[in-house]
């Protein structure tokens, strides 16, 4: 293999240097890297071309082809609403938080002592949406409002007394709310209703209702006596409520609602042409524990110390599978955390301020406008056109303002933090009256709001920029991520997220569009990605890709949905099973759920390889019945399975389809096509194998990429519009806006850009060398559990601990607090095997990195050895006191069997830069008996 030389954008992304990487092949006995993966990656499923892309652009190059796409969007002034608005992010925290790698390389916070920075900023979300909603309990972000109130309506349905009930939605519902809840009940099958709950509740058995306050009409209701009868009829009931105007109106939570959701996006986040943008789940007491998504809690640690961790981890899909009732296994940390940090900014009386001026903008061009619907509103106005909408929508747009044509009659106009006197004066001038020097506020005083909120000290101590500069270094300063140190997880492919890629995202030409803005404002956005999909769909082999899912969980619900739709379309109604690989991961079992299918798991053999035997005799028992079959490839295990066609073409016999997981795609990328080698469907994990940053749990994005005779089915448009471009698709709509989390599309068009064929093709090469000279060097100390026949495994292995434990006592868990001492964050934990450590060491990280992974580990197994030999006890040994923080090495009180210099520089490299974890080893147990999760008075942590 020819290495990319020092001028390509390539050999700054794949880290091992060519002298590195021939040291790498010795070590393993190979002359080359190309006979290496020769005898890795089975010859059956290798492509004989290499990728058809155009060829890679040098970074300069890069940039000034995003400049020209970006300058084919048009800005405008954003009045459209309907969920989206305007918003100024705080220069201090665009920097230090949305544009800052101590951020947005976090990875999710399992391994809580090194994520105390991103849990703290993540429970002051948490405390600022219970305070807004005046709910006891908030999760730390679900995916988007639409979705939000899906997972909203699902947790009524499994709550409420009248389970057999319909859920009946407002009218004045979002209408892309309204399509993905349709979408979702349709799969699971239970009744949706769509009525104006203004004129009461309709009669029958309701299981839920959901209201939007304020409406889409931006009509604000008081929906006390409403919430109440729905109660008396046995329903709960959701609020979709506007974070902004609950600083005026009253809250959820004061009008009796069970659940409030919606988006925080408001709060500072860009429009980003629909997202990404944290949504937020708020529920009465009773209910905390069928919150679906992660809810961050307060704990304590080895020495009593209070210290957050994420709460009730056992409700996480890998280990609820097929009784799941969500599939939600990410979050939009990173949006909520920039949303969260908003309100830390402002406080309370700030986003008050704000509000009001929202609101009187509002209400001074109401007083304008004589025919506006609704008397009673915050930031949003229906106003009458009697059949001039369209015209009135146009001499807006053309004076720089985009209005929301609801109707041929009615015009919606939206106001925001950013509309000006300007602004308001434009549109009088649209609609021929004066503008009046002030309006009256329409809020009514039984709607407005008088309990207090944000009382806790964190909103008001960083008002200051200074302040809160301090703030957001000392939280990353907590933290370990990819800035610091190479993130070893399995299955979870931290990469290095380039600044080239990162730059263009908050751009205002991407960051400031509005996802239903008119098409010809958004040609350099849709052109982008038009290009990204078919750039996607040439890496994977398939016919069509839909980038609409906003995370990998909804990639795979989007692929199952297609699959089941069409075995609908041909009239097999039956086909309702789902086989899955017991091995796989728990959100392909959640997500088949969702989709309406029956899960059938299949034996593992003993390699580790799908069981054979078993598999045939599910797919003969299931042979009418079968739907599809749900496999990971390269397989969780890290092994690239050599019966792979063999398994497809045993399922197609049979009438099905085969889903195959994308989350390993980084081991296959311009080696092996999965829509070639036997897939019908995929779901891509564009933050892992395309470099979009994890973000403390999200951002993620998940398309999904799908075989000719499944394009009718790729997701269709949520807000109800059928465009020219669509190409025939009519799919069930899986997020709120058509392109999802579009905002942070850049990034992974300029990783494949930048790479062009042979760059993407050398890094995955190079991520099978790397894990197989980690696999290679760490064999000895800790066995690799699976392998290929020819002993090799893919871009990641399994260490095999189980016998170390039950000789020792050590477990994995203890490995992984005590590389908190070595700087680095652990592989991933006992899954996909109980007691083991999965790693992946990506094609990012360079020799140095990895040998000082490998150096950690050895010398952790040496210490596991003192422990065996019975120098240490175990209790009392590094292992199980780890990790060691900062203060517990200083204090005068020290009893440990081992040196202090032991505990905090077991190698003599972390000298020179030592990460010290704020807090010891957390008790899990305690915080989920002691369920915690707003931010805890301020001297707990003083004393």
């Amino acid at each position: 293999m020819t290495f990319p030389t020092e001028t390509n954008f390539s050999d700054r992304h794949i880290g091992p240097r060519p002298g590195d990487a021939e040291h790498m092949l010795k070590v393993l006995g190979y002359p080359s890297l190309d006979k290496l993966v020769d005898v890795a990656v089975p010859a059956s499923i290798r492509i004989a071309e290499g990728l058809d892309l155009p060829d890679a652009l040098s970074e300069s190059e890069a940039l000034a082809e995003l400049r020209r796409i970006a300058a084919r969007n048009t800005t405008a002034v954003q009045m459209i609403g309907q969920g989206y608005y305007d918003t100024v992010t705080p220069p201090v925290i665009r920097r230090n938080v949305l544009e800052s790698p101590a951020w947005y390389t976090a990875y999710t916070p399992y391994q809580p002592e090194i994520s105390q920075g991103r849990l703290e900023a993540l429970l002051n979300f948490q405390t600022m949406v219970q305070d807004l909603t005046a709910l006891p309990i908030a999760n730390a972000s679900l995916l988007d409002e639409a979705s939000a109130v899906a997972e909203a309506v699902l947790l009524m349905r499994r709550s409420g007394r009248n389970k057999g009930g319909r859920t009946v939605l407002d009218a004045d519902c979002l209408p892309q709310t309204i399509a993905v809840v349709k979408g979702r009940a349709e799969a699971l099958g239970f009744e949706i209703e769509v009525a104006d709950l203004s004129n009461g509740l309709p009669e029958g058995d309701v299981n839920g209702i959901v209201l939007q306050q304020p409406g889409t009409s931006g009509a604000l209701r008081d929906h006390a006596d409403l919430i109440a009868k729905a109660h008396d009829a046995g329903a709960l009931v959701t609020v979709a409520a506007d974070l902004l105007a609950l600083t005026l109106i009253t809250p959820p939570g004061e009008q009796g609602a069970d659940i409030a959701v919606g988006s925080a996006q408001r709060f500072g986040v860009p429009l980003f042409f629909g997202g990404p943008h944290a949504a937020y789940m708020a529920v009465r007491k009773g209910l905390e524990r069928m919150l679906p998504g992660r809810l961050v809690g307060v704990s304590k640690d080895a020495d009593g110390a209070p210290a957050y961790r994420l709460a009730l981890q056992t409700r996480e899909q890998h280990i609820r599978r097929e009784k799941a009732t969500s599939n939600i296994c990410t979050a939009q940390a990173l949006l909520a955390i920039v949303a969260s940090m908003y309100g830390v900014y402002h406080g309370p009386d700030g986003l008050k301020a704000i509000a009001e001026g929202v609101h009187s903008r509002a209400a001074r061009l109401a007083a304008a406008l004589p025919g506006t619907v609704h008397g009673q509103f915050f930031d949003t106005l229906l106003v009458k056109a009697e059949g001039k909408a369209q015209e009135l929508v146009s001499a807006a747009e053309k004076r720089g303002i985009n209005l929301r044509l609801a109707d041929s009659d009615h015009v919606g106009i939206s106001c925001d933090e950013t509309t000006t006197d300007a602004h308001l004066e434009t549109i009088a001038e649209v609609f021929g009256v004066e503008l009046p020097g002030g309006g009256e506020a329409t809020i009514p005083a039984e709607l407005q709001r008088t309990s207090s909120y944000m009382t806790h000290p964190v909103f008001a101590l960083h008002r200051s920029e200074t302040q809160m500069l301090r703030y957001l270094r000392a939280l990353s300063d907590r933290d370990l991520a990819l800035d610091r140190t190479m993130i070893p997880l399995g299955s979870c492919t931290m990469k290095l997220n380039a600044t080239v890629e990162m730059e263009p995202i908050s751009w205002p030409e991407f960051a400031t569009i509005h996802p239903f803005a008119p098409e010809h404002q958004t040609e350099g956005w849709r052109h982008l990605i038009d290009d990204l999909e078919n750039r996607l769909a040439e890496i994977t082999g398939y016919a069509k890709v839909s980038i609409q899912p906003n995370a990998g969980s909804q990639g795979e619900l989007a692929g199952l949905l297609a699959i089941r739709n069409y075995h609908l379309s041909r009239g097999d109604e039956a086909r309702t099973v789902c086989l899955i690989p017991s091995s796989a991961h728990g959100t392909n079992a959640a997500s088949a759920v969702l989709a309406g299918m029956k899960v059938v798991v299949v034996k593992t053999a003993q390699n580790g390889n799908i069981d054979h035997d078993d598999l045939q005799a599910k797919i003969e028992a299931n042979r009418e019945t079968l739907s599809a079959i749900m496999i990971t490839y390269p397989s969780t295990h890290g092994v690239f399975e050599e019966d792979v066609r063999w398994v497809c073409d045993q399922v197609h016999s049979a009438g099905g389809q085969v889903y195959i997981d994308g989350a390993n795609l980084n081991a296959l990328v311009g080696l092996a096509k999965p829509g070639e080698f036997g897939g019908d469907v995929s779901h891509l994990n564009l933050h892992k194998t395309f470099c979009i940053p994890h973000g403390g749990g999200g951002p993620g994005v998940g398309p999904v990429a799908v075989a000719e005779h499944l394009v009718p089915f790729l997701p269709g448009d949520a807000n109800g519009v059928q465009r020219d471009d669509h190409d025939g698709v009519s799919g069930v709509p899986i997020s709120a806006s058509r392109f999802g989390s579009a905002g942070v599309l850049p990034i992974s068009w300029a990783y494949v850009a930048l790479m062009g064929s042979e760059g993407l093709t050398a890094a995955t090469k190079s991520a099978l060398l790397a894990a197989n000279y980690v696999a290679a060097r760490l064999n000895e100390h800790f066995p690799v559990l699976y392998s290929g026949e020819n002993g090799l495994v893919a871009h990641e292995c399994i260490l095999d601990l189980r016998a170390l434990t039950a000789r020792t006592g050590v477990t994995a868990e203890d490995v992984a607090k005590r590389l908190i001492d070595y700087g680095f964050h652990a592989p991933t934990l006992s899954f996909p095997v109980a007691g083991t450590l999965m790693v992946e060491p990506t094609e990012s990280e360079d020799l140095a990195e990895l040998d000082r992974f490998i150096d950690a580990m050895i010398a952790i197994r040496g210490e596991i050895d003192r422990v065996g030999s019975g120098e240490w006890q175990l209790e009392e040994s590094p292992l199980r006191q780890a990790p060691h923080t900062a203060q517990m090495l200083i204090s005068d009180d020290w009893s440990s069997a081992y040196p202090r210099e032991l505990a905090a520089f077991p190698l003599r490299t972390l000298r020179h830069d030592k990460y010290f974890a704020p807090v010891r080893r957390i008790d899990g147990a305690h915080g989920d008996r002691n369920l915690v999760c707003s931010c805890p008075p301020i001297e707990e942590f003083e004393d």
